[in-house]
């Protein structure tokens, strides 16, 4: 959720960057984002391993980072049937 958050964050201060020539907030919110994103990656790879996701759920669980709004689908179609799944 924090990566997702810190993705949309960026649509935010880029303007500001750009438009304004502020360029304080974009050099914070970048730099949470890059560290998020790494975090969001290594978190994915472990649970997959952990959990014995299949290749094609981990795949779109990666790509769902890319894509703006990505992460909260993937928590809402993706993640929580699997881990859903593994309890029962």
């Amino acid at each position: 959720m924090l990566e997702g958050i810190s993705y949309l964050l960026l649509g935010v201060t880029m303007p500001i960057k750009y438009v304004l020539g502020l360029p304080v907030p974009n050099y914070i919110v970048g730099m949470a984002h890059g560290w998020l994103f790494i975090m969001y990656i290594a978190l994915t790879v472990q649970n997959a391993r952990i959990h014995q996701w299949s290749l094609k759920e981990t795949f779109y669980v990666l790509v769902a980072s890319l894509v703006p709004f990505g992460t909260f689908f993937a928590d809402a179609k993706i993640l929580k049937p699997i881990f859903v799944k593994d309890r029962g």
